[in-house]
């Protein structure tokens, strides 16, 4: 009797590589807050947080990217050891209220597991929100973050 082997194979999924010369880019609305994100309360009834940065981008654009262009225009958030925390406001056409869904982390100065995430990977809509809670380096890092790997 021959001995039967099996072997997982773990398959990443393709990542769809967009042309950014020829794709047109989306309009990103994203908003900021310094150590909490924005309230879903905030985005009901048409309405949005006061502090909206647009930024035109592609679903391949990368949290790590998207970190960049944040702080090219917040000076505040340039210092090492500032994290910011993804979280992605969409609506639920169940019930009519917006939910906020946690997409990932980065931190100013150094690598981590979600800074090549894109919008794509992260399950990002068209017309969805983008919410950044920012945590200044003298602040204690979102609580989530904390645990051991």
């Amino acid at each position: 009797m021959a001995n039967v082997e099996s072997m997982i194979v773990e398959e990443k999924p393709q990542i769809k590589q967009i042309d950014r010369e020829k794709t047109c880019p989306l309009l990103l609305r994203v908003f900021c807050s310094t150590g909490r994100h924005h309230s879903v309360s905030e985005y009901m009834y048409g309405n949005v947080p006061t502090n909206e940065l647009q930024i035109y981008t592609w679903m391949d654009a990368s949290l790590h990217e998207l970190t960049s262009l944040v702080r090219d225009v917040n000076p505040d958030t340039r210092k090492k050891g500032t994290y910011f925390d993804f979280a992605v406001v969409y609506p639920n056409f169940r019930n009519n209220h917006f939910q906020m869904r946690e997409i990932g982390v980065t931190c100013t100065g150094q690598k981590g597991a979600d800074d090549n995430k894109t919008l794509a990977q992260a399950k990002f809509c068209i017309g969805d929100f983008l919410d950044i809670s920012i945590t200044p380096p003298n602040r204690l890092p979102p609580i989530r973050r904390q645990r051991p790997y």
